[in-house]
């Protein structure tokens, strides 16, 4: 019986220093693994942050480009709107000063300009009272 308990697997010490050796094997292949990739890591970090500034350098002229033509757009759009707008502006004013003289509502300079002359006429009008006046002495 003792024959028989030699030839189990259990028993053999040589298949269990190679069940040994092999996962000692194991354990350094992954430890050499993990410090490999822990490595890679590092340099695959390093070359994504490189890749991504000269990304952003490229990309920064393009928007840069961009924004400027969007910029210059804008500008022509506001000076045509500005100047539709001025247009648009005088020709209420002209329709209105026309809708207002067809009433028979003048213009503020026009009644300014009316005032100025009354205002002469007035002065002239007392000069020469005053001179008529002398004159019945």
């Amino acid at each position: 019986m003792s024959d028989e308990n030699d030839k189990k697997p259990e028993n053999d010490p040589q298949l269990a220093a190679k069940i040994k050796d092999s996962a000692r094997q194991i354990w350094l292949a992954g430890l050499g693994a993990y410090t490999k990739a822990e490595e890679d890591t590092g340099r695959f970090f390093e070359r994504l942050v490189q890749e991504g500034e000269q990304l952003e350098n490229k990309t920064r002229g393009v928007v840069e480009k961009q924004i400027k033509s969007v910029e210059d757009r804008v500008g022509d759009v506001r000076e045509r709107a500005t100047g539709t707008w001025d247009k648009l502006e005088s020709l209420f004013d002209q329709r209105v000063s026309g809708a207002l003289r067809r009433l028979g509502i003048h213009r503020r300079e026009e009644i300014e300009a009316l005032e100025r002359r009354i205002a002469v006429l007035e002065s002239e009008l007392s000069r020469l009272q005053g001179k008529s006046g002398d004159d019945e002495e």
